[in-house]
């Protein structure tokens, strides 16, 4: 049995057998104490009669009955801190008050003739300070050996205000982490002690881990901003450590600072984008006191919406979506935070052209947001006409329901995919986009488009992906090294479309700044290393996770495009853009159409491409056909 697993079997015994071992430990040093004060003296035992012996092993009750009265054994010796030894010195310093009482008191009485006679006035301070570098040798001895005995992570927590401290106070309490060090950027608190915890630069914490001594980062600083994260995690990337993030500072409001709060690295946090203010305005303009109608409400952009719809005060909300478990999940979640709220949730499809217009005119409704749509590339390239009927038809289905019940507003959420599009996806939702701009010319309903790319978490992502083969021990697959795309978090996407609809006139494409775009190998790469795992290449091939390139898929393009065009123009967002392209007349929308329902009626793949190609601008349609019901009739 080795020591690790012997000293594990001690911490598992009863609290009250823990205590005792501490109870004899301390009467063992203070009796060391005691006989190296006699040895200092040049003193010897054997002139020592046997009461003065039986009186000489009771002085180290006294100290022993004061940390009792102090409750110096009710702290566990792995958690002891700055407080608890200032406890053990005040009770050697009481202790060696009472055997000065003891021999001024009791001069003459036989059972504390060892204190009159044997020991001086400088005997008990020696005394004293012996038995406080025993003492306080054998907690620390003790805090050293028992420090990790159950295998916890060493781990470093950035920051040291108050957040960092309660943290620190909750992972003493943790089997599975042991806090080593803070790290903090204020110069003055560094090189101090905060909680027992030494307090490193950010380079000396590199120095930690490079040596071992880090096995993982907690970030608890629950406001720093996204540039801040992004400095710190670049920095951090390197070593290969794993890095986790306490929450925001509305969760630390509600004193949930516990481990299980720790979140893991979000792609928005390496991102370094910061969060801008909304305007409120905007944000409220077609939605306070009016009733709304979110479509594909149950998706990732859908519910976004209608969380931040169900925030501005809308009079009625209508969820709308063909998903009835996505469904139900919104609306209860939507009950629960806004429970004041009139929440209406329809299970129906777009393209059901008389239940979109019934739901429009018996509600009442006064603003649209559009989101339902098929936005898989992959699978829509195999799955085309499905992708027809939904994005096309359903978009003009809707747009058209809304103009004739007198909707105020009809706002399409579109994609960056629909610009200059190389799939059938980013085609269907480019041609929703010119149907839109079509029917504003004439409608008294405002029809704006906001088109954007990436959204974090969203179904389908990539991102969620990786996450889980890197979970699983890898490996994480890119489809090429050269992928660039745009990425926005689902919240601020959604935030910026309800903004960007409220700036419509009529036909209005925006466009969202979508920031930098991010290389997708890299951004693997980022989270593999603050996974705490080393990339496997062949430079170095005992890493942990491999990266695998399985090639484009049909219709993927290596980076996306947001304008058409170059005519685009600043708003009062700084966000948000406005761009003027070019459209087609109706009569030109109706001829298209017709091919279209001609190609569907057949099958015809090759047409609706065709058809696609000669409507759209920039359509560069992928030669090989992967429709499934396709290439099964034509087998």
């Amino acid at each position: 049995m080795n020591r690790l697993s012997i000293l594990s079997r001690i911490l598992e015994y009863p609290r009250y057998f823990k205590v005792l071992i501490m109870i004899i430990a301390d009467y063992l040093s203070l009796l060391s104490s005691l006989v190296l004060t006699i040895l200092f003296a040049n003193k010897s035992f054997f002139f020592f009669d046997l009461i003065e012996i039986i009186g000489l092993f009771s002085i180290p009750l006294v100290t022993l009955s004061v940390f009792m009265l102090l409750r110096v054994y009710k702290s566990m010796v792995r958690f002891i801190n700055f407080n608890g030894l200032i406890t053990i010195c005040a009770g050697i310093f009481l202790s060696t008050a009472i055997l000065m009482m003891c021999r001024y008191l009791f001069l003459g009485m036989l059972y504390f003739t060892p204190i009159t006679s044997l020991l001086t006035l400088s005997d008990i301070l020696i005394y004293s300070a012996f038995s406080f570098v025993l003492i306080l040798g054998s907690r620390l001895l003790a805090y050293s050996l028992f420090e990790n005995t159950t295998g916890a992570k060493k781990v470093a927590i950035y920051g040291a205000g108050s957040a960092g401290v309660q943290l620190a106070s909750a992972l003493r309490l943790s089997k599975e982490m042991n806090p080593t060090c803070f790290v903090d950027d204020d110069k003055k608190l560094h090189g101090t002690l905060i909680g027992n915890l030494k307090v490193l630069t950010r380079k000396k914490l590199l120095r930690r881990i490079q040596k071992g001594k880090v096995d993982e980062v907690l970030i608890a600083i629950p406001s720093a901003s996204r540039m801040k994260l992004k400095s710190l995690l670049e920095e951090i990337e390197g070593t290969s450590v794993r890095v986790r993030i306490l929450p925001g500072v509305s969760e630390l409001a509600q004193g949930k600072i516990l481990v299980k709060e720790l979140k893991e690295v979000a792609l928005e946090d390496l991102l370094g984008r910061n969060e801008i203010i909304p305007n409120l305005h905007l944000l409220q303009k077609n939605i306070k006191g009016k009733n709304v109608l979110i479509t594909g409400a149950g998706g990732s952009i859908g519910s976004e919406i209608s969380r931040q719809v169900a925030k501005n005060d809308p009079k009625k909300i209508i969820l709308l979506d063909s998903n009835e478990y996505a469904l139900y999940l919104i609306k209860n979640e939507i009950e629960e935070l806004e429970s004041k709220i009139d929440i209406v949730s329809i299970i129906g499809s777009v393209i059901n052209r008389e239940r979109m217009r019934e739901v429009c005119s018996s509600f009442d409704v006064q603003t649209i947001y559009h989101s339902a749509a098929y936005k898989h590339v992959s699978l829509v390239e195999e799955n085309p006409f499905e992708a027809v009927s939904n994005n096309i038809y359903g978009t003009k289905i809707c747009a058209e329901s809304a103009d004739e019940t007198g909707v105020e507003t009809f706002v399409l959420i579109s994609t960056d995919k629909a610009v200059r599009p190389t799939n059938i996806m980013g085609a269907t939702k480019r041609f929703a986009e010119l149907i839109l701009q079509s029917m504003a010319l004439k409608s008294n309903t405002n029809m704006t488009i906001v088109r954007f790319g990436n959204v974090i978490g969203s179904s389908g992502s990539a991102i969620p992906l990786f996450l889980k083969q890197i979970k699983n021990g890898g490996p994480v697959t890119v489809t090429d090294p050269e992928v660039i795309r745009y990425f926005m978090t689902i919240p601020e996407a959604a935030e910026l479309v309800i903004q960007a609809g409220a700036m419509g006139k009529g036909g209005d494409v925006f466009v969202l700044d979508m920031g930098e775009p991010v290389k997708i190998v890299e951004l693997a790469k980022k989270l593999i290393r603050l996974s705490g795992m080393e990339l496997k290449t062949i430079d170095n091939p005992d890493g942990d996770i491999e990266i695998k390139f399985t090639g484009l898929r049909a219709g993927e393009k290596l980076y996306e495009e947001l304008l058409i065009g170059d005519n685009v123009s600043p708003t009062d967002h700084e966000r948000i853009l406005s761009a003027r392209e070019q459209h087609l007349s109706e009569k030109e929308i109706n001829l298209f159409l017709r091919e279209i329902e001609e190609a569907e009626k057949t099958g015809d793949t090759k047409a609706l491409k065709e058809t696609l190609k000669n409507a759209i601008v920039g359509f560069t349609p992928d030669k090989e056909i992967v429709d499934v019901m396709y290439l099964k009739k034509n087998s």
